[in-house]
């Protein structure tokens, strides 16, 4: 049952060139930063990403954007990061762009085990391009299937050794999600503890979705948007 594993180097070990990755995180906020920093030393090249976001120039996913390692962004938001852009618009980087509630479905559905999903996000737009509508109760919606990943890498608070999570505020919007629908389950964490140590009504993701867990060090934090009030006087 013992999950830990010694660092991020062990943890994405088995990462390889062309899989898919579904990367914990919102915004800034809660990102596997070890992770995705070994994965930049590691080298591994053509990934599609699923991700809320796409990081920013310098932070996140960012960096592997930054080394040309993706290959295709599965996101809902990037709006904050220049190089992603420049790669969209020079046909560099292939991009498939999803409403963010049918993103956490997605991926709340490949840990259900669940092959699809019908939603109504995204009818009569440019999302429902070539895809199933069905008609229930008078109403239109879009066939999504779930995701495929080979990989989830995803970042908590706290863990235990059997790989129980618990997430902190923002950090939790994608993160349990994403956990759940990975192959394989990678977890970094703040502060790793002994099982049996956490508090189960406490528990936002249970082990048995977790593969390998390890301490991660030197996180950033960074804010995406810093808003400030002026000092008055």
């Amino acid at each position: 049952m013992n999950k830990v594993v010694a660092n991020a180097d062990e943890a994405v070990k088995d990462i390889t060139d062309g899989l898919t990755l579904m990367v914990g995180g919102f915004g800034l906020c809660g990102i596997p930063e070890n992770c995705i920093s070994a994965l930049v030393k590691k080298n591994v090249k053509d990934l599609t990403c699923i991700s809320n976001n796409a990081g920013v120039d310098d932070f996140g996913l960012g960096l592997l954007l930054q080394h040309k390692q993706i290959k295709k962004m599965i996101s809902s938001y990037v709006g904050e990061n220049a190089e992603f852009e420049r790669q969209l618009l020079s046909g560099e980087l292939e991009v498939e762009l999803i409403p963010q509630g049918t993103l956490a479905t997605r991926c709340m559905a490949a840990g259900y085990g669940m092959p699809a999903i019908f939603t109504p996000a995204g009818v009569g737009t440019e999302v429902a391009e070539g895809k199933e509508i069905r008609n229930f109760n008078g109403k239109d919606y879009l066939l999504e299937y779930a995701f495929d990943a080979q990989f989830a890498i995803v970042k908590a608070w706290k863990g235990d050794t059997h790989g129980n999570l618990i997430f902190r505020s923002t950090a939790r919007n994608f993160n349990p999600l994403m956990a759940m629908g990975g192959k394989i389950t990678i977890a970094e964490v703040e502060e790793l503890v002994p099982a049996g140590e956490l508090n189960p009504d406490q528990i936002h993701t249970p082990g048995i979705y977790v593969h390998r867990i390890f301490q991660g060090s030197n996180y950033e934090k960074r804010i995406e948007q810093r808003t400030v009030r002026k000092r008055e006087g």
